[in-house]
């Protein structure tokens, strides 16, 4: 067996709409368009939020803030996770990606959320100041890359 092979079951896809093929279809004649009017014209219609001359919301409504193109996204990692190495290791943001503490991001800012029991050297590209302390005070390091 293929995946080719492999057919939904009956009545589970539901059939499409055939329009325009004589009056023993249902959906002969105008072909469920209704009768004259813009929509009813091949080629006719109108635009995606068209509200009929009236102003359309998406002017009414305030623009609200913008998107910063230079913005900086930090992947975060707190001091409880770092429990997870080995006490004297040197960590990298690589080292986080590889146990899964970091998604896709460059930049990884290490949190002083928890408690660090272990002494590491940790290299990240930004620290909180109260992770840069907790790091010290269990005797190691924090190196900004």
């Amino acid at each position: 067996m293929k995946i080719s092979d492999l057919k939904p079951v009956h009545g589970a896809v539901k059939r499409r709409k055939i329009v325009g093929k004589g009056p023993g279809s249902g959906h002969g004649k105008t072909a469920t368009r209704g009768s004259k009017g813009q929509n009813s014209r091949t080629g006719g219609g109108v635009r995606q939020g068209f509200e009929g001359g009236q102003t359309p919301i998406y002017r009414k409504l305030p623009i609200r803030g913008f998107k910063s193109l230079d913005k900086t996204v930090f992947d975060v990692v707190n001091l409880d996770q770092l429990s997870a190495f080995a006490d004297g290791a040197t960590v990298t943001p690589e080292d986080f990606k590889k146990k899964g503490f970091v998604k896709g991001n460059d930049r990884v800012k290490v949190l002083g959320n928890g408690e660090l029991k272990k002494k590491l050297s940790v290299k990240a590209h930004a620290f909180s100041a109260s992770a840069t302390e907790k790091i010290k005070a269990a005797g190691g390091t924090a190196e900004v890359l």
